[in-house]
């Protein structure tokens, strides 16, 4: 299946028809969008004991994730449909994560924000607030590892040369997602991403949750706000249980591979 969140898009393998099991090879095969089908990351859904679907998740670049927002998003709203719920419960990297229906849109709790430098995991301990980084930048983790600027005017950044800069920077071993996001009105940010493994985005779920938790924690918002990216809104409201992420999904079509 081809899905895509707010314009953030991937292919889904549901594994548990069987099939040919999913390989660093075939995820580079598969995102080729001159050559296969494209996508910024490959989701694959399995049964598990403990909870409703398990997701595993690939990037482009053959390398896998350890989570992916939108994805989820886009699984969960699919299987409720074709359950005829309005909740599921998903495991992914990060544990178990909960969706549900709101109306036209789906909600997935992300669950909390990992700000401990060791989990995140950063190379050395150093304040995850404000990193000694030029730009000073906020470290957060929500499954995969997450680099936050808060800059001036997003649209001004050079995110084709400023993303793949700093996804290699030496404080993360296991390389980074990158945003640069400004503030352009009260709870309303304006945010841009380069995923690692991927580049360029049109929107991460991931990486608007990191940005919401970073902009709270500095005071530069609350922690309810809407993040405007390349692909459009999408709504984060980060509570007690977990960082909650609301906005559209989209299924476009179904297809066999033939690779």
């Amino acid at each position: 299946m081809k899905m895509h969140g707010l314009g953030n898009d991937f292919v889904v393998i549901d594994a548990r028809a069987g099939g040919r099991a999913v390989d660093a090879d075939l995820a580079r095969a598969m995102g080729d969008r001159h050559r296969g089908v494209g996508f910024d990351q490959l989701a694959v859904i399995r049964d598990h004991d403990a909870a409703d679907v398990e997701l595993l998740f690939w990037n482009s670049d053959g390398s896998t994730a350890g989570a992916c927002g939108n994805a989820t998003r886009c699984i969960a709203a699919w299987e409720m449909a074709r359950r005829g719920v309005g909740t599921l419960t998903l495991r992914t990297e990060r544990g178990g994560l909960q969706a549900r229906a709101e109306g036209a849109l789906t909600s997935v709790n992300m669950g909390p924000p990992i700000l401990d430098w060791r989990e995140i995991p950063l190379a050395r301990e150093v304040c995850t607030l404000h990193l000694p980084v030029p730009g000073d930048p906020a470290a957060t983790g929500m499954g995969n590892p997450h680099m936050t600027f808060f800059v001036p005017d997003a649209e001004a950044v050079d995110l084709a040369s400023f993303g793949p800069a700093h996804e290699h920077h030496p404080l993360y071993p296991e390389r980074t997602n990158v945003q640069v996001a400004s503030l352009i009105a009260p709870e309303r940010l304006r945010m841009r991403v380069w995923e690692r493994g991927a580049g360029i985005t049109l929107a991460s779920g991931s990486s608007s949750c990191a940005v919401a938790v970073a902009a709270a924690r500095r005071g530069i918002t609350g922690r309810r706000v809407t993040l405007v990216l390349d692909g459009g809104e999408i709504a984060i409201d980060w509570r007690e249980d977990g960082v909650w992420m609301t906005g559209p999904t989209a299924h476009v079509f179904d297809g066999v591979w033939h690779g």
